[in-house]
């Protein structure tokens, strides 16, 4: 058995050392997938059914900064609907930070979509610096693709009738989008499990009892085998962990 050191105060860190604790591989030549996740101590994904009433300031502070870092976010469609999901915003923290890192001035958001159910009327079109990239298969109603298309989205074919991951991440490497902060939901994290494609977890595990009823963070397709990882970092604020890990 390893002790581990305490629990780092995510106050001591700077903004350039949570940059560096946080920070993407360099010359990556394929996709590599950060998911972002908050959970209840006793393991629910949401309270109230949807995760802001388990997060906290430094929470939702990493969340942030999984978008500065990144090429593009990556979400189900569900998720991005309950959510109620816009565009990534800009601010002077997120350009200087991306601007210094060589990366875009924010990154677009790509929606894991089987029916093709994100609308041209959705938010994440209309309230938006950058066009988002639906990926979605051929069985998905032509009209609302070309409907997507017409208002300018990226609209992206990965799959027949369901949504290939693999297909969907390298179809975001073609556009030079490798590093990819996944933020859920449980059913597309469960998908990337399964195919053993989740390179790192950011999990906040909040000080709170939810009781049964709200979904575990991953659900749907079981793995065919567990997926071990590495503990890399923890930080801590108020009674929530900010564990960070990595595939071993």
């Amino acid at each position: 058995m390893h002790l581990l050191p305490l629990a780092a105060p995510a106050a001591d860190l700077s903004d350039r050392e949570l940059e560096d604790l946080y920070a993407y591989p360099a010359d990556l030549d394929r996709p590599w997938v950060q998911v972002n996740f908050v959970s209840s101590a006793d393991g629910a994904a949401t309270a109230g059914g949807r995760s802001h009433g388990l997060s906290s300031p430094a929470d939702k502070k990493i969340f942030a900064l999984g978008r500065d870092l990144a090429d593009v976010v990556l979400v189900g469609a569900g998720t991005a609907v309950v959510e109620g999901y816009r565009g990534v915003k800009r601010t002077e923290l997120r350009a200087e930070r991306r601007h210094r890192l060589g990366l875009s001035d924010v990154p677009p958001i790509a929606v894991v979509t089987r029916r093709c159910s994100v609308g041209p009327e959705s938010p994440l079109v209309t309230d938006t610096h950058v066009p988002p990239i639906i990926l979605t298969c051929a069985s998905a109603p032509r009209d609302r693709r070309d409907a997507l298309k017409a208002a300018g989205v990226d609209v992206v074919l990965a799959g027949e009738d369901t949504v290939d991951p693999r297909r969907a991440l390298d179809a975001l490497a073609e556009r030079g989008l490798r590093r990819v902060c996944c933020e859920g939901g449980p059913h597309l994290f469960a998908e990337l499990i399964a195919l053993d494609l989740v390179d790192q977890l950011c999990l906040t595990v909040s000080p709170l009892l939810t009781g049964a009823g709200a979904p575990r963070i991953a659900e749907g397709v079981p793995s065919p085998e567990p997926r071990e990882l590495r503990l890399a970092s923890v930080l801590t604020e108020d009674g929530f962990l900010m564990l960070r890990y990595r595939k071993a």
